[in-house]
């Protein structure tokens, strides 16, 4: 019984050579090929109205998009979402430690400032900046509680921009707290603890362990609210700054040229949002090499590699 169960086994099995030339069924996925097609269909609906309704009025457009006074408004709202990002991320950092912190007036002081911030709308917060001197004429630099070393004029120092960049990092630095601080806490505690152990200090325990493992959680989030600041400087447009949607507002109002200037202000938008997308890619790279042995290819890496693939060349 054993010898015929032996040869039945081996009339059954396949050798390896045949394995490899065994037909592979193909499989049909019929549903996909429908959504792709439909998807298709309609992006090629939107790019001929694009291209085709003279509603859109393109060479109009085209005067404008490079025009002197845009790409100066642009340059304004380039300048504030520089400042009011580093001066936001940088209080945020401070606020963030601060709600870490073992001090409870400290804890206190900085959640009631995320709180209050995150609570006032954006609009809100750069009026109240903007008319800041109604409230404070004139405002001195001192002993608390006694006599002034340095007293100035408050229309004189802040102006409508700086009125602007102040409001943008102080609502900023309430975000970027949040952000920072589940970063931070994000790390495993082991990770601390292990550095405490060896006998390291506190500057290299956060700057080279606890800061570049944090880094990981906290780009993704940051540079979504970069790119709200970025945005969000249209706001500032009540104030009568010249940044890019004021421009094109001033502009559209006297030649009637509405949907035109508004796609200008729009692709610009799009142009330098995209110009940050590729900024984060890289930095998230650059920080995860702690994280993955090898790290994947960059995009013109794949499309080298598919060039490369398809010439038949060898890198």
């Amino acid at each position: 019984m054993s010898t015929l169960a032996a040869e039945s086994a081996d009339t059954r099995a396949v050798p390896a050579d045949d394995e490899d030339t065994l037909p592979v069924a193909r499989t049909w996925h019929p549903w996909r090929w429908l959504a792709a097609a439909i998807a298709l269909v309609l992006v090629a609906q939107f790019a001929h109205g694009l291209i085709t309704n003279p509603g859109w009025d393109w060479p109009t457009f085209a005067r404008y998009f490079t025009a002197r006074s845009v790409l100066e408004a642009l340059k304004v709202t380039v300048e504030l979402t520089f400042w009011g990002t580093l001066v936001g991320f940088l209080l945020g950092i401070w606020l963030a430690v601060a709600r870490l912190s073992k001090i409870p007036v400290l804890q206190v002081i900085a959640w009631v400032y995320v709180w209050a911030f995150r609570s006032i709308p954006l609009i809100v917060q750069l009026l109240f900046w903007f008319n800041i001197a109604y409230l404070y004429q004139r405002l001195s630099i001192g002993i608390p509680f006694g006599p002034a070393l340095l007293t100035f004029d408050v229309n004189g120092v802040i102006s409508g921009f700086t009125a602007a960049v102040i409001g943008l990092a102080l609502h900023q630095a309430a975000y970027s707290a949040e952000i920072i601080r589940a970063g931070i806490i994000s790390v495993d505690p082991g990770q601390l603890e292990a550095a405490k152990s060896l006998g390291l200090p506190w500057r290299r325990q956060f700057f080279t362990i606890i800061a570049p493992q944090a880094m990981r959680g906290i780009l993704p989030n940051a540079a979504n609210e970069v790119n709200s600041l970025f945005k969000g400087t249209s706001i500032v447009s009540v104030m009568a700054i010249a940044e890019l949607f004021y421009q094109v507002q001033v502009i559209f109002g006297r030649n009637g040229r509405v949907v035109p200037l508004l796609m200008v202000a729009t692709v610009w938008y799009i142009v330098l949002t995209t110009v940050l997308t590729v900024v984060q890619y890289y930095i998230e790279r650059h920080f995860a090499k702690g994280s993955q042995r090898e790290l994947p290819p960059t995009p013109w890496q794949r499309v080298r590699g598919k060039i490369a693939e398809i010439t038949g060349e060898r890198r």
